[in-house]
């Protein structure tokens, strides 16, 4: 945090909010200024389908001569075949478009995680190796324009460390995209102390404000109690006076929407974002080129129906239970039930939320549907949100779904997980 007096007169304009008697004054730092826009949003269409050609261009190609492995090569035609076709961006692929426009725009990206190079389930490979000599490619660095760079760094299993010099680069470096990535989201237990001292109350101490983004993968897919969970409920416990944003994305676009919205907003926020595992591939979970032209980060996702009066249930979920949810609810035929998805957690999209459920009848029961136990998850803070009235349900009751609670995460045998898992998707469907 040094030189931030000089930087940004952030200090200066909070020794000028000071009380006479040496105490804060009623809102301390309501009025801090913030970095200023990149470009008014949203971004020009035809402006965003040159970048976004111009970055998968970079991404399918590779330096005349360069000697790439064997498998990677199927990884690189994919977004050959995007760029022709339009369809079926995944994750991985809308992540570095989100960079690459970012670049393009002069915006630096930086990354440091555990395999984040790569990437941990084997989806990324920002950075390719010649097999002859050795010799890296990165090819988001073929579109950086006006001093912009991609940086990704391999960083070792030491978690606050690298978290705490990640939240340092970001307090002196308003203008880049930085990044934290755990291997798995409970990798972030490792450095708790830098989320609680640091990064959860920076501005409400200090007045010194941090755009630093955390990827935590998350999701119970029967890896066990130590792989599941990024311990979402932990950061919702930390989340007030609007101190950070938790966003859970279910779909590339709006990852892709997210992320630029992180870079280009004129308020820094910290933001932790849960990113899948298992969606990385999911049949289910990619987007068309056409939904990132002008795409807008959408904290609420609600499903259009061709009869909303035949809605009998709205079941509002976050994550990658949705898609277990939507599998089942096509297999089983069940046009009665409407899924709503909270892509922001924190804060509450409440007029979003409002917004969704007036779509459906008002008789329509409400119920809460998650994969973590009752413990643990978002339940209790969206519950709270109904109970205290922010979010207005008519009157309703909102059920939970979801397993008991536990003093661990995730079960540690697969055949419970599925047995588990199985009976969430049941009683979150069944009439």
């Amino acid at each position: 945090m040094l030189g931030v007096e000089e930087r940004d007169g952030l200090w200066a304009d909070q020794k000028a909010a000071t009380r006479m008697d040496g105490q804060p004054p009623t809102e301390p730092f309501a009025k801090i200024a913030r970095r200023e826009p990149i470009e008014p949003l949203p971004v020009d269409g035809s402006a965003m389908r040159a970048r976004l050609r111009a970055v998968l261009e970079a991404l399918g190609s590779v330096p005349d001569g360069f000697e790439m492995h064997a498998r990677l090569l199927p990884f690189v035609r994919r977004r050959v075949e995007i760029l022709e076709t339009g369809r079926n961006v995944d994750w991985a692929t809308a992540e570095s478009l989100a960079w690459g426009t970012l670049l393009l725009e002069g915006i630096p990206v930086r990354l440091s995680g555990q395999d984040s190079g790569r990437g941990t389930f084997s989806q990324r490979h920002a950075v390719l190796y010649d097999t002859r000599s050795g010799q890296e490619h990165v090819p988001l660095n073929a579109v950086a324009a006006g001093g912009a760079r991609f940086d990704v760094y391999d960083s070792p299993l030491s978690e606050a460390a690298v978290m705490g010099f990640e939240y340092g680069y970001s307090v002196a470096d308003h203008r880049t995209l930085v990044m934290w990535e755990a291997q798995f989201g409970d990798f972030m237990n490792g450095a708790q102390v830098i989320i609680d001292q640091f990064l959860s109350g920076s501005e409400q101490k200090w007045g010194q404000p941090s755009g630093l983004v955390l990827l935590l993968p998350h999701g119970h897919e029967g890896q066990g109690p130590e792989h599941s969970s990024a311990r979402l409920e932990r950061f919702l416990i930390l989340c007030a006076e609007e101190n950070m944003r938790l966003v859970c994305p279910s779909t590339p676009a709006n990852y892709f929407a997210l992320l630029r919205s992180q870079a280009r907003g004129p308020v820094e926020k910290p933001l932790v974002v849960l990113t899948p595992k298992s969606l990385l591939r999911h049949a289910r979970c990619t987007s068309s080129l056409a939904e990132f032209v002008e795409s807008r980060f959408e904290p609420v996702l609600a499903e259009a129906c061709a009869e909303p009066s035949r809605v009998r249930r709205v079941v509002l979920c976050a994550g990658k239970v949705y898609y277990d949810l939507a599998d089942a609810r096509d297999r089983w035929r069940r046009d009665d039930v409407a899924l709503v998805r909270l892509e922001q957690l924190y804060p509450v999209p409440i007029a979003h939320v409002q917004t969704a459920l007036t779509g459906y009848p008002q008789q329509a029961e409400l119920v809460w549907a998650q994969e973590e136990p009752r413990n643990m998850g978002a339940w209790r803070h969206v519950r709270e949100s109904v109970l205290d009235g922010a979010v207005d349900v008519g009157g309703r009751a909102l059920r939970y779904v979801g397993r008991a609670p536990s003093a661990v995460p995730a079960p540690g045998a697969l055949r419970v997980h599925v047995a588990e898992q199985a009976a969430v998707v049941e009683e979150a469907l069944r009439p």
